[in-house]
């Protein structure tokens, strides 16, 4: 499975400018490879490098392996776009966003991150340092640093192209690497898992994962930004971007650290983890208005990917199942009604009387249903005479 592994680089005070102005250089020739493909159609990598090539390395300056990746990158970004459209994210055709989508070409912010491949960025791992092509000139020596499991990675897996990124006055390189996968046990149980925004997981097993505290924590971060809004300054619109990659990293860690302990219990006991299927939850029901934002931005996907990989790297089996009135099924009797759920938090069967926690429950039915649907798929086919 492909990982990216993220280091972070310490260049001098003469390294650094020259990573600047290539970065600029090499977005700026980006922008104008994409006002051609936009003016000619031209969007295979073929047809736009016989387009672009000279141009790239006589106007810009870029060398030969610098001018391919960046007539890749282009590439990738228009094919990225019309998915996009395809998919309507972008909103339906005929729409605002999608015709401002479609009417101009792909223009690259000047720190936009720029592919590397082997032939312009070399590693020396024993040394942490790299050596990296500028428009300066090839910088030699250049110190990096990152955690302890993901150098041992970098080392041991890197494949591929490397993406140079400046983000937050900080120089990073974000390395591709191919990684084995483990082969999958067959599981003696599982682990159902039920998601939602009062808490984020609660497992079969009892485990709840509280999600108070990051609520508050993105009111504040809305109610901040809100104010920033207000000021309609180009300092108030940075400061109020600022605040939300900030919370978007904190989510992410949260997301992290659940998933990474869900899929250590459920490794040690040797079973398997169950989401719900989530897909159209947005659709699946009316919303309040001050509820409405908080759904839309809620990482529930988020939180199922990151129990997928994780999943994946350990070798733990995994399974999505129907999510329909999981909540308002009773595990034990197998009543099922919109009034076993007399509030959000509690739960009790009409007709056996089972009480519990609500998410709890929900669980547990998440846990029974992977239960049949492995037993289901891994029933052995009757021969036939």
């Amino acid at each position: 499975m492909k990982v990216v592994v993220q280091v972070k680089l310490l260049p001098d005070a003469v390294q650094a400018p020259a990573l600047e102005a290539t970065l600029r250089m090499v977005n700026r020739a980006a922008s104008h490879a994409a006002a051609v493909a936009f003016h000619t159609g031209k969007t295979s990598r073929n047809d736009l490098q016989k387009e672009v090539y000279a141009g790239l390395k006589a106007d810009f300056g870029l060398s030969a392996q610098a001018a391919v990746r960046t007539v890749k990158k282009v590439v990738d970004a228009y094919a990225t776009l019309r998915a996009n459209m395809r998919a309507g994210n972008l909103g339906p055709e005929g729409s605002k966003r999608h015709r401002k989508a479609e009417s101009k070409p792909i223009v690259f912010r000047a720190d936009a991150a720029q592919p590397y491949d082997d032939r312009i960025l070399s590693w020396q791992y024993d040394a942490r340092t790299v050596s990296i092509w500028t428009t300066a000139g090839r910088l030699k020596g250049v110190r990096y640093t990152g955690q302890p499991d993901h150098l041992k990675t970098l080392r041991e897996y890197r494949r591929g192209e490397t993406d140079l990124m400046y983000r937050g006055g900080k120089w990073f390189l974000l390395a591709v690497c191919e990684i084995p996968e483990p082969q999958v046990y067959q599981p003696v149980d599982w682990i159902g898992v039920d998601r939602g925004t009062t808490n984020l997981a609660t497992t079969s097993d009892g485990a709840n994962y509280q999600g108070r505290r990051l609520t508050r924590y993105r009111r504040w971060h809305t109610k901040k930004r809100g104010e920033l809004q207000v000021k309609k300054t180009r300092s108030a619109k940075r400061r109020a971007r600022r605040r939300a990659r900030r919370e978007s990293r904190h989510a992410s860690h949260i997301n992290h650290r659940i998933s990474k302990e869900v899929v250590a219990v459920a490794q040690r006991t040797r079973r398997g983890i169950a989401l719900e299927q989530l897909d159209g939850i947005r659709e699946r029901g009316t919303a309040s208005r001050d509820q409405r934002a908080r759904l839309s931005s809620w990482p529930f996907a988020q939180l199922g990917a990151f129990v997928a990989y994780k999943c994946r790297r350990a070798g733990v089996p995994y399974l999505e199942v129907d999510a329909r009135y999981t909540s308002q099924h009773c595990p034990r009797c197998g009543h099922t009604a919109r009034n076993n759920r007399p509030s959000r938090d509690h739960f009790r069967c009409r007709r056996c009387g089972l009480a519990g926690p609500a998410d709890h429950v929900a669980g547990v039915n998440v846990r029974d249903r992977a239960r049949s649907a492995w037993a289901f798929v891994n029933t052995p086919v009757p021969q036939r005479n």
